[in-house]
């Protein structure tokens, strides 16, 4: 079991580049920028070990995962705390940093134990087939600065388990949770068939780019995904691609707004906001409209936010200061094109953290970039409708596809809008949860793959045929 200082004293770099804490500026830790030779290094190095690994079968892989899951759990409070200092999260507050890292080791589990047998496609007089899942070989994940341990897991677990190798390229702004979770991990798995390749986007782009990599995983923005598919389509190298998302929500005027309004809270301000598939524009019916806003101040309110290693906040600062500036910009946006601020909308510049407080905005307009923009941020634009209909055309009238969300008291009305909502997932009286048996993906430019579940086991593998 290692330590807080014990974790960080093994993968900081003196001589690197320093992680500063978002809601102290103060020194995290220092980590080494690799370099485009030394990520050529890491692939050679689990190709190479990949054979092996494969060969071990479904069985022996599963049980590794699963220790993999046991030095997680043992080492669950110096990782939570790495995480909180470098990313900003609380430590146990609300969907905090414990949540983060008790989640790698669930998906780790859950992707240990997924059955995945040969699936018999024809067997009678005319002939046997069956269609196998069988390793592609090098994959290479890169992960995004928001859930930067968990995302890691999404994209290795799977990996793992169907016999690939993987490198990983976090994200620059926090490469000392992911060292820190492949060292722990690393120290119950075979050697090289895990790698860690901390470094900027020269790294990334050298990765997307690499012929040794036989598929790519990417979390984060559209536009490096667009980048990415450009990058591989020489090699043809496979791709799963999460991809950003704004996400809407539809409040049907049934809803009991009391009832709704933590789900709605927590469903748009989970992480600070800071989530791909969080709620990012709410759109509710004119008969409750009020009410809800009423609801969601009032919960609002009750949460506090603040450094996270301060045991009463529920609420972290944004992790870097390129994210605060859009967040600020765009509720100003909204300020300036006629929206009501309910709650928020006041960051105090003078103090230390790049804390942007909960901000919910009303009487905007569908064509407010608060609203057609990803705000990645805790700031909610709500939009009044009359019809239905108009709230569905709303919705689905970005370019993005992540998820979506109906509100209502009746079943058989929020599957008729969930029905038609465009996006890969839609939720009913919630927002946003995600788990490792249900596949989760995006449509539009939120990307495309699966992810989780059966699903995501056969999205790392290359199919196979063998007929008689």
């Amino acid at each position: 079991m290692n330590t807080f200082h014990d974790l960080l004293s093994a993968i900081t770099d003196p001589s690197g580049r320093e992680i500063l804490d978002p809601a102290t500026g103060e020194v995290v830790g220092s980590f080494h920028e690799s370099t485009p030779a030394e990520l050529d290094d890491a692939v050679t190095a689990v190709r190479a070990a990949q054979p092996a690994w494969a060969g071990l079968g479904h069985a022996k892989r599963s049980e590794y995962l699963h220790r993999a899951a046991d030095a997680v759990e043992a080492n669950a409070e110096a990782l939570a705390e790495l995480l909180s200092r470098e990313q900003g999260k609380p430590v146990k507050n609300g969907p905090n940093a414990a949540f983060e890292v008790g989640g790698c080791a669930a998906w780790l589990r859950a992707s240990a134990d997924f059955p995945l047998e040969p699936e018999v496609l024809v067997d009678d007089e005319t002939g046997y087939a069956e269609l196998q899942y069988v390793p592609l070989g090098v994959v290479g994940a890169i992960g995004p600065w928001n859930w930067p341990m968990m995302i890691t897991v999404w994209q290795l677990a799977a990996s793992l388990r169907m016999g690939n190798t993987v490198v990983v390229k976090p994200s620059e702004y926090t490469p000392l949770s992911v060292l820190g979770l492949a060292h722990v991990l690393n120290q119950v798995l075979p050697a090289d068939v895990l790698r860690v390749v901390p470094g900027g986007g020269e790294v990334g782009r050298a990765l997307s780019e690499h012929r040794g990599v036989d598929k790519l995983m990417f979390t984060g923005s559209t536009a490096t995904g667009q980048a990415i598919m450009r990058s591989a389509a020489d090699g043809l190298t496979r791709l799963t691609l999460e991809l950003g998302g704004n996400d809407a929500g539809v409040v049907l005027p049934d809803v009991d707004p009391r009832a709704v309004a933590e789900d709605l809270f927590w469903g748009a301000f989970i992480n600070t906001g800071q989530t791909c598939a969080a709620l990012k524009r709410l759109y509710v019916h004119e008969d409750v409209h009020d009410a809800v806003c009423d609801a969601l101040v009032e919960v609002a309110r009750q949460m506090p936010m603040g450094n996270g290693r301060e045991e009463q906040n529920v609420l972290g600062p944004l992790q870097n200061r390129q994210q605060y500036d859009i967040v600020a910009g765009l509720v100003e946006d909204a300020k300036n094109g006629g929206g009501r601020v309910l709650i928020g909308g006041d960051p105090q510049e003078d103090q230390p953290g790049y804390f942007y407080p909960t901000t919910l905005v009303a009487d905007l307009p569908n064509d407010n970039p608060l609203v057609t923009q990803e705000q990645f941020g805790p700031a909610l634009p709500i939009v009044k409708y009359a019809d239905v209909e108009d709230a569905i055309a709303m919705a689905n009238g970005l370019d993005v596809g992540l998820g979506a969300s109906v509100w209502s008291s009746d079943a058989e009305s929020a599957m008729a809008v969930a029905q038609r909502l465009e996006a890969g997932t839609v939720w009913i009286n919630k927002h946003g949860g995600v788990d490792p048996r249900i596949p989760f993906g995006g449509i539009k430019k939120s990307g495309f793959g699966l992810e989780f579940g059966v699903e995501g086991l056969k999205s790392v593998a290359a199919s196979k045929v063998i007929s008689r």
